[in-house]
């Protein structure tokens, strides 16, 4: 008796015409796969990044560009790509002790560190207070911090400038670095981050013998780095950034921080456009380096809010 073996379909490879296409398990062959949705909506999300990116980007590179060009190819051809004649006219004249641009540089640099660090010791300090301790008061006092910053920060100009001029500290570094060292910004960023931490690791601690103290500093500041970074390069920008106080409080020229100062590059009559944008080139390398270095931080903080088990 002979036994039949069973013959093993063709697949696609093999069908009669020379059709390669697969066929499924039904000996049909399926239609090609369409662009999902969700592909779709991933290709928009990154033509729109693209677009954002270029709109910073475009002026960032504008402004190199045109610290290198003279002042007569600013004027017939402020848009061009390469400068023509390609100059270093504009650095050289802020290098050479005209205008104490360097010196503006170092006095914004200490005074915005210097309030970075206040605000990142006081913010924590009362954040971890309103976050983690039990005090009577404390929404009270939580809302009335929140509510200073429905406050347009010019209504405080000449309580501060009164209150600076009072101890002494006009035309110094004091003057541009305290007066700004209360964030109720800070307070309520980081208060918001402790919240989200897990009460298990304070708790752990606790049955150990750990203090609210000793839990702060060895546990909610290490857990907090992503957060307190975050905080740090915002306070640092506000501070760089500040035009209107510093002209209030700073007296001496040479006693400027940098944006007051570079305002002095525009004359009355006339401005040099290729000194103000190599000023400005100047100012943005700081806050640059700071951001390459926290940006990982600050992603963290932005993706997390706490430790997840």
């Amino acid at each position: 008796m002979t036994t039949s073996t069973p013959t093993r379909p063709q697949d696609g490879n093999s069908s009669a015409g020379g059709n390669n296409k697969r066929m499924d398990a039904s000996g049909r062959v399926p239609k090609q796969r369409r662009l999902r949705p969700r592909t779709v909506s991933g290709v928009l999300l990154y033509v729109v990044l693209v677009v954002v990116s270029l709109i910073i980007i475009l002026p960032l590179v504008w402004v190199f560009i045109t610290s290198f060009k003279t002042d007569g190819d600013v004027i017939t051809n402020p848009y061009g790509i390469f400068p023509n004649p390609f100059s270093t006219e504009a650095y050289a004249t802020l290098s050479s002790g005209q205008q104490p641009i360097f010196r503006w540089l170092l006095n914004s640099f200490l005074a915005a560190t210097l309030q970075t660090i206040i605000i990142l010791v006081t913010a924590a300090s009362a954040a971890y207070a309103l976050a983690r301790l039990e005090f009577w008061g404390k929404k009270l006092v939580f809302g009335l911090i929140i509510s200073t910053l429905l406050v347009p920060p010019v209504i405080f100009l000449i309580p501060n400038y009164l209150i600076v001029q009072n101890l002494g500290w006009l035309d110094t570094i004091w003057a541009i670095s305290i007066p700004g060292a209360a964030s109720a910004f800070g307070v309520f960023f980081l208060r918001q981050f402790f919240v989200g931490l897990p009460m298990e690791i304070e708790e752990a601690a606790r049955i150990d013998g750990a203090g609210d103290l000793r839990i702060f500093l060895q546990i909610i500041v290490p857990l907090s780095k992503p957060a307190l970074s975050t905080l740090a390069v915002l306070s640092f920008l506000a501070n760089w950034n500040d035009f209107l106080w510093p002209i209030y409080v700073l007296l001496s020229p040479e006693n400027l921080t940098l944006q007051p100062g570079l305002s002095q590059l525009q004359g009355a009559y006339s401005t040099h456009f290729s000194i103000v944008m190599a000023g400005a080139v100047i100012a943005s390398v700081p806050v640059l380096i700071l951001f390459a270095i926290a940006q990982r931080q600050i992603v963290e903080s932005v993706a997390s809010s706490g430790v997840k088990g």
